[in-house]
C-alpha cells in the first residue's frame, strides 16, 4: 500500500473521556435559589465528538458508562449523533456521573461535579489496542480525562505512543479542572504529554497558568508543537504556526451559556484541518462555532451543523420557505 493510499483510509477522529448527565438550571442566578433543572448531557471530549459529527466528520469515542437509566440515555443520544460507539461499554455497579450548572446573567457560571465512582475509572491501559487506530486521522485528548484519576495518564501515554508510531497527529486541550486536581499535578501531567502533541488548543488563561512566564514561542519550539492555538473567548483567537502568529477577530454575539464553547472551537479547528483549510480559515471557522455555541443553553445543544456555520459566516444563504 502506498503512503497516500494509507492516508486516505484514515478518516476517523478518535477521542476518549467520560460523559455526564448535566442538570441545567431553569432560572438564572446562584444555584441555591434554583428549584428546577433540565436534564442534558455533557463532558468535554463528548462535546468535541458531537461537534465533529455535526460538522460532518466521522468520529470514534471511547468511554465507559454506568449500568443505570442515565447511561442508556447517554448511549442512545450519542449514537443518534452518528458517533462510532464500538469502544463504549456499560459497567454495572458504577453510577453515571453528574454535574449541576449555575448560569449568571452574562452567560458565565460555575459547574459542580459529582463524579464519585465514575464508570470511567474501570478503564485501564490494557483496553488500548494498536488496531483501534488503523483508520484514525487525528487523535484528540483533553486534560479532563487526565484529571479524573491518576491511572489515566498511563492510558493517555499508551495512546500517544501508538499515535506517534503510526504518524497520527495529536491535538490536546489542557482544559484545566482545578476542582479535580491541583495545578502542580496538572502541570506534571501536561509536561509528559507535550512531547507528543502536534496541535495544542488552549485557553489564554490556562496556558499562562501552565507555563508561567515562558514565551509561547519557546514552548512550541521546545516540544516541536507544530500549531499552538490560543483561545481568548470574546477577544478572538490566534495561532502560532511555522514561526508566525495568525490573529482572528471574534464574532459579536449575545452569550447565554459559555459552557462547551471551547470544545466547539476545538472541533471546528480540527474540522478545518480535515477539510484542508488554511490557518486563517481554520481560526475563523473555530471562532464562529465557539460563538454560536454560547448563544444556546446547554453543553452541546448549540454545536452547529456545517451548513449552519456557512450561513453564519455569510458563505451560504438559508432559504426558510
Amino acid at each position: 500500500m502506498k503512503a497516500g493510499e494509507e492516508l486516505l483510509e484514515r478518516n476517523y477522529i478518535f477521542t476518549l473521556g467520560d460523559a455526564l448527565i448535566t442538570f441545567n438550571p431553569v432560572a438564572i442566578g446562584p444555584l441555591r435559589y434554583v428549584n428546577s433543572f433540565e436534564r442534558k448531557l455533557g463532558g468535554a471530549e463528548l462535546n468535541f465528538a458531537i461537534g465533529c459529527a455535526r460538522l460532518g466528520l466521522p468520529v470514534k469515542w471511547m468511554s465507559r458508562l454506568g449500568g443505570d437509566e442515565f447511561s442508556k440515555y447517554i448511549y442512545n443520544t450519542v449514537r443518534g449523533e452518528g458517533i462510532h460507539m464500538d469502544y463504549v461499554e456499560h459497567v454495572s455497579g458504577y453510577p453515571t456521573s453528574l454535574n449541576f450548572k449555575e448560569i449568571l446573567e452574562n452567560g458565565s457560571g460555575k459547574t459542580f461535579y459529582y463524579r464519585y465512582q465514575s464508570p470511567i475509572l474501570t478503564m485501564t491501559e490494557k483496553d488500548i489496542e494498536e488496531t483501534m487506530f488503523d483508520d484514525i486521522a487525528y487523535v484528540h485528548l483533553t486534560g479532563v480525562f487526565l484529571a479524573i484519576a491518576p491511572q489515566n495518564l498511563q492510558i493517555v501515554l499508551a495512546i500517544l505512543r501508538i499515535a506517534k508510531a503510526k504518524g497520527i497527529p495529536v491535538s490536546f486541550d489542557p482544559n484545566i479542572r482545578l476542582k479535580l486536581w491541583t495545578l502542580e499535578q496538572a502541570r506534571a501531567a501536561y509536561y509528559e504529554i507535550f512531547p507528543y502533541v502536534d496541535i495544542l488548543l488552549t485557553g489564554l488563561d490556562e496556558i499562562e497558568m501552565i507555563i508561567g512566564t515562558t514565551p509561547f514561542e519557546q514552548l512550541a519550539a521546545q516540544y516541536d508543537i507544530s500549531e499552538l492555538i490560543i483561545k481568548d473567548g470574546a477577544n478572538g483567537s490566534k495561532a502560532y504556526v511555522n514561526g508566525q502568529w495568525h490573529i482572528a477577530e471574534p464574532f459579536q454575539v449575545k452569550p447565554v451559556d459559555t459552557v462547551g464553547a471551547g470544545d466547539g472551537f476545538d472541533a471546528a479547528y480540527i474540522a478545518g484541518l480535515m477539510k484542508g483549510y488554511d490557518v486563517a480559515e481554520r481560526l475563523r471557522m473555530a471562532n464562529a462555532v465557539g460563538a454560536m455555541v454560547t448563544t444556546v443553553k446547554g453543553d452541546n445543544e448549540g454545536l452547529p451543523e456545517f451548513t449552519d456555520v456557512e450561513v453564519f459566516l455569510g458563505q451560504k444563504t438559508l432559504v426558510e420557505r
